[in-house]
């Protein structure tokens, strides 16, 4: 029997498991604790911020990254409508109203239509509180495009980096960028805690506000005393210690994605129909803007191959390969489906198209070969 090739499995080893146990041996095994701080020191320093908290998701994150904005009722965020649904849930949690904005061909947000999305709500009295720009699978958005229009309107911006620790544009790591970003650390991200986040800000105010929601907004007194609600959002000590080991590896997993999206790219070079989804950013250039090769995607041409990104998926399936579509965008999405948007085509054009193939550091190069060789036996089929 086969194993499983799944999509973007956690790759973790020896040094995460001596990083657990250092932190089970020290006795902080509540919330908070030293790995907790000295993660937090290191995460700031890798993405050139001057705080960072430690939280329990991305979601967590997106959500004290809003209320810290006084984003509330009566609100409008706008924010990517090819997303994960993280990015607009933390926007609702605050009772605020998402507003979607396509993608260009990047499947980041369409920086034109952000500021036609901008200009049409001033136009109706809405009170714009924040932008959410989201770094889809690993691909730092246009920032400088996103805070010129943002700072016209006088707009704070946040970047949704979740899926973009590690990648870089202009030689800026993401994570940088906005008045707020989050960090994702979920099982499947190139580096994970398990479960976790991060918030990042060169604003002292705001750290120290997200510090106190994420601690059930504790006054600082013997008692409990509470002036406001606040949220049970900080990571264990325990999951820190990993997400420190896996920081110290960080460079040499996404090396090892790299890899594969040049494997990907010289097998579909040869595929009529399907090209990679945007340049490989893997070839010798421009090292100051590339990816960080969370998952290597690409678009099917059904007009050439004969054959669509879900029948592709489907048979990937039933020899144990993972594949998915891209995010279906939330302006498509039942939960949202009366929300206003911003729309081109362009984002659900990639949707039917799209398909992420199997990533994870830990892939073998003969679990490519697997995947390769199945797709070439699938293609044969239908031609």
């Amino acid at each position: 029997m086969t194993k499983r090739i799944f999509l973007s499995p956690p790759d973790v080893g020896e040094a995460e498991e001596a990083a657990v146990v250092r932190a089970l041996k020290s006795g902080w095994i509540a919330p908070l604790g030293p790995e907790v701080d000295a993660f937090e020191f290191e995460v700031a320093a890798r993405t050139a911020r001057k705080h960072a908290v430690a939280l329990s998701s991305g979601t967590a994150a997106l959500h004290l990254a809003l209320l810290a904005l006084d984003v509330g009722p009566g609100d409008v965020v706008v924010t990517a409508s090819m997303t994960f649904a993280a990015t607009a849930n933390a926007i609702v949690y605050t009772g605020a109203e998402p507003i979607f904005v396509d993608s260009d061909e990047s499947g980041n947000i369409d920086v034109n239509l952000l500021a036609d999305a901008l200009s049409g709500l001033q136009r109706r009295g809405e009170r714009i509180s924040a932008i959410v720009a989201v770094d889809l699978l690993g691909k730092v958005a246009d920032y400088d495009g996103i805070t010129a229009v943002a700072a016209e309107w006088g707009v704070p911006v946040v970047s949704d980096a979740a899926e973009s620790l590690g990648a870089y544009l202009g030689g800026r790591p993401a994570g940088t960028f906005g008045d707020i970003a989050i960090l994702s650390f979920n099982g499947n991200k190139v580096m994970t805690t398990s479960g976790g986040g991060m918030l990042l800000t060169d604003s002292e105010r705001i750290a120290n506000r997200v510090r106190y929601l994420s601690t059930q907004a504790r006054q600082p007194v013997i008692h409990y005393e509470h002036e406001e609600i606040g949220y049970n959002y900080r990571l264990s000590n325990i999951l820190a210690a990993m997400g420190r080991a896996q920081l110290a590896r960080l460079d040499g997993m996404i090396e090892r994605r790299r890899q594969i999206r040049l494997g990907y790219e010289a097998f579909f070079s040869d595929v009529a129909g399907v090209e990679l989804f945007g340049t490989p950013d893997g070839r010798e250039g421009d090292s100051a803007t590339r990816d960080n090769f969370w998952l290597t995607s690409v678009l099917v041409d059904y007009e050439r191959t004969g054959w669509s990104s879900e029948d592709l998926i489907q048979w990937l399936a039933k020899v144990d390969i993972e594949a998915r579509p891209l995010w279906k965008p939330m302006h498509l999405q039942p939960v949202f489906a009366r929300a206003h948007a911003y729309i081109s085509g362009t984002a659900e054009r990639l949707f039917r198209t799209g398909v992420s193939l199997p990533s994870g550091s830990g892939m073998t190069d003969e679990d490519l070969a697997r995947v390769t060789r199945a797709i070439e036996a699938f293609d044969r089929q239908w031609r």
